[in-house]
């Protein structure tokens, strides 16, 4: 059996961006020395989420690929012999800026890297005015542990995504994440939406018969603007196996890390008894290029 033991770490963050990696690291470790082979982090690691405004100043958070940032992750990799995926800000050029998932292989070299390609514009999470669209596509980034799937937050509400990384031989969706609630939202919201995250990527470990990681950030950001009042992040980090079945589910409210074991041996089966990509009707669905069908 192909046993793997995934590590995530789900923090809250501050204002410290070096605080926030001292803990990452502490963090990062603790899950090494539990066994874990792989660990993912949260979107935008480093600091706090910073999308809730429009602020031109907030650029120079981000720096390039490689840079000091890079080398600090790098060395966490080495050091514990672990396969590390980092979410960063990446400036590529002066004005062109990216969200971009690093992955570290297990002596510290960069294995590939993932620009996030569906970016949202929504209230608090004004995304579009930070980050040009991906453009290496949804190409799997080949470890010494296997192929990762790796994708980024929004890009999880989408079934064309995951399925093309699965395509293209993933092994593993993972999903670093920043996602929450408005404190104007009610219970029934909260619940709904909370359901429907959940509900969205345990369906695409199910079509695609592999395992799922969704790492979420935790605790209340506050809207430096003043006009929300901010977002309260609900963690609810999880890993699914291949039919969906929960293997881990984190708090909605505690940083955490947890170490999770996956057989990935188990998607040959899944995909044995349910071979939906057998049964694909790659005929008629041209109709998925088009943005709409009048």
């Amino acid at each position: 059996m192909r046993k793997l033991n995934i590590g995530f770490v789900q923090q809250a963050n501050g204002e410290d961006v070096h605080l926030n990696m001292k803990k990452l690291a502490q963090s990062i470790a603790q899950c090494a020395a539990e066994g874990a082979q792989l660990v993912v982090l949260q979107e935008l690691h480093n600091s706090l989420y910073f999308c809730q405004m429009e602020n031109t100043q907030l650029f120079d958070l981000a720096e390039p690929i490689p840079s000091e940032t890079t080398d600090f992750y790098s060395q966490l990799a080495s050091t514990h012999h672990i396969v590390l995926v980092t979410s960063l800000f990446e400036k590529r050029a002066p004005g062109l800026y990216h969200n971009t998932a690093v992955v570290f292989d297990t002596d510290g070299s960069i294995a590939g890297k993932y620009r996030k390609m569906h970016i949202p514009d929504d209230p608090a999470y004004y995304e579009k005015f930070y980050f040009t669209p991906g453009d290496l596509g949804f190409e799997p980034i080949q470890t010494s542990l296997g192929k990762l799937g790796v994708l980024v937050c929004w890009d999880q509400w989408y079934p064309e995504a995951a399925r093309l990384m699965a395509l293209k031989g993933a092994e593993i969706l993972i999903y670093p994440t920043a996602i929450g609630w408005e404190s104007s939202d009610t219970d029934e919201e909260k619940a709904r939406q909370l359901n429907a995250w959940i509900i969205s990527q345990r369906a695409h470990a199910v079509a695609n018969g592999i395992p799922v990681v969704s790492v979420n950030r935790v605790g209340h950001e506050p809207d430096p603007s003043g006009q929300t009042n901010g977002i309260l992040f609900w963690g609810n980090s999880f890993v699914a196996g291949p039919q969906g079945e929960l293997l881990f589910e984190a708090s909605n409210t505690e940083a955490m890390h947890q170490v999770v074991e996956i057989d990935l041996e188990r998607s040959e089966n899944v995909r044995r008894w349910w071979p939906f990509l057998r049964d694909r009707r790659i005929d008629a669905y041209a109709g998925l290029t088009k943005r709409y069908l009048d």
